[in-house]
């Protein structure tokens, strides 16, 4: 059965975007249809990240000025020129891309002001899904969202069948996130969706200096660190840190909601001039494997 997965937070610089694009590119390199859609309106990101300016937004899709298949665009070779086995059969990758315009920015908020242009805009958004499900064949459809409780991020919750609240692990964060996962997450899970949280950019397992991103040793250890760099005390064990996490149910008891992952913060990846994919560039990097676990997971597995 398809799925629409929606990442949102509570304030934005969570790492939501690049955990939904990578999260993309891991599910159609093992063989799945996964259409992946811009919806952070307000400060839209994917066409930087894809290097990318498509001539139809999905801004005219919503106001009717463009069929589907002009908004979305098909990246699939971007997977075939990264992926290491050229043989390995792999799923199709779209992607819609929003404005980032000030003028187009604006002209989305100013459409919202009456109830009926309300109800019409969230068809839009039910339709969207249906089409990229049906017509396109999706396995998944990726949302990025914007953060907050904002009218386009709630809209896009809406159709979503499961919804990633992702944050970091500061107080801001945390007690906006619990406030926001009870004001309005129960609502969309009582219609039947599921909410999880997402912890990412978790302090104290940054590793700037352990993990140099192109190196071709292959006298790597377990955790991904290249042995002869490798020092007491700086291991990444992904799975003890991860199980160390869980068992700390603060956050779950607040919000009513499991954790699904806790992603530590790699520098390497974080502070890169120009990130994209490391799923794809760094197949080996421990961020990549966490990304790989979280594909295989029960709730995102069709």
């Amino acid at each position: 059965m398809p799925r629409c997965i929606a990442f949102h937070s509570y304030k934005g610089g969570t790492g939501k975007t690049t955990i939904a694009c990578n999260l993309a590119a891991m599910l159609s390199l093992k063989g799945y249809n996964v259409s992946l859609l811009d919806l952070d309106v307000y400060a839209p990101s994917l066409h930087a990240y894809f290097d990318y300016s498509p001539k139809k937004w999905i801004n005219d899709l919503l106001f009717e000025n463009s069929d589907l298949n002009e908004i979305m665009v098909d990246m699939t070779s971007t997977l075939t020129r990264s992926a290491s086995d050229k043989t390995k059969k792999i799923g199709r990758l779209l992607v819609g891309f929003s404005n980032p315009q000030k003028d187009e920015i604006y002209k989305l908020e100013g459409s919202i002001k009456t109830a009926n242009a309300n109800i019409q805009l969230l068809r839009r958004f039910v339709q969207l899904r249906e089409d990229l499900i049906s017509d396109y064949e999706s396995d998944y459809v990726i949302l990025d969202t914007s953060p907050g409780i904002r009218y386009w991020s709630i809209n896009s919750l809406a159709v979503a069948d499961v919804l990633f609240l992702t944050l970091k692990f500061g107080d801001l964060d945390i007690e906006g996130t619990i406030k926001m996962a009870n004001d309005i997450y129960g609502s969309f899970t009582k219609f039947g969706s599921k909410s999880f949280l997402l912890l990412n950019l978790v302090s104290g397992y940054c590793i700037p200096r352990t993990y140099l991103l192109g190196s071709q040793s292959t006298n790597k250890s377990t955790s991904g660190v290249p042995a002869a760099e490798e020092k007491e005390g700086t291991t990444i064990e992904i799975q003890t840190f991860q199980n160390e996490l869980g068992s700390n149910t603060f956050l779950s008891d607040q919000t009513k909601m499991d954790l699904i992952s806790a992603i530590p913060c790699y520098c390497d990846i974080q502070f890169q001039k120009k990130e994209f994919l490391t799923v794809l560039q760094h197949p080996d990097h421990p961020f990549a494997k966490q990304l790989e676990q979280l594909a295989m997971t029960r709730q995102i597995v069709v």
